[in-house]
């Protein structure tokens, strides 16, 4: 296994790594914001896995090939899915349309970013990882934190979300 991932050019192979360090610091931070959530158990847990098994796959890429690590996964993105499918529906019988204005359609597309990107690292171990998963990669890395920033400079857009979305940070 550790053979496949040294044929890469070392430059990819860091940014992968670099990749999923900063995006388990940002699972992991928005496990930490959950703390004023009423359910704030299932969230931190639904946040903290994936940032584990992000910080696991920086220090040691292949770990996605092992069994144990591939069962979490995929555990997660099982149970993620359902809740996905659940809040997309209701959501959608909503009709709501600002997405990030309904606590659901946050707790929705933090879902969705968790499912995609373990997706996304599934066999990343198995085989080099080329520029369009790195590429994805990098995509999906820099948006959760443009995006975090960006509501947390606009107050304005966060005036209408319950206190406990407002004060965690």
């Amino acid at each position: 296994m550790g053979e496949v991932c040294s044929e890469q050019s070392p430059r990819i192979v860091v940014t992968w790594r670099v990749c999923n360090v900063f995006m388990s610091l940002f699972f992991a931070l928005a496990s930490y914001v959950q703390v004023n959530d009423p359910d704030a158990g299932l969230w931190m847990v639904g946040y903290g896995v994936p940032a584990g098994l992000s910080a696991s796959i920086g220090w040691k890429p292949q770990l996605t090939e092992s069994l144990p690590w591939r069962r979490v996964a995929d555990l997660h993105v099982m149970i993620s899915s359902a809740l996905v499918s659940m809040l997309g529906w209701k959501l959608y019988a909503a009709q709501v349309t600002l997405i990030f204005q309904q606590e659901e359609g946050r707790e929705f597309s933090g879902l969705l970013l968790t499912i995609i990107w373990l997706l996304l690292c599934r066999h990343s171990g198995r085989a080099p990882v080329g520029m369009l998963r790195l590429s994805t990669a990098v995509a999906i890395t820099v948006f959760p934190f443009v995006a975090w920033i960006y509501y947390y400079v606009n107050k304005e857009l966060r005036t209408d979300w319950p206190s406990h979305c407002k004060n965690a940070i």
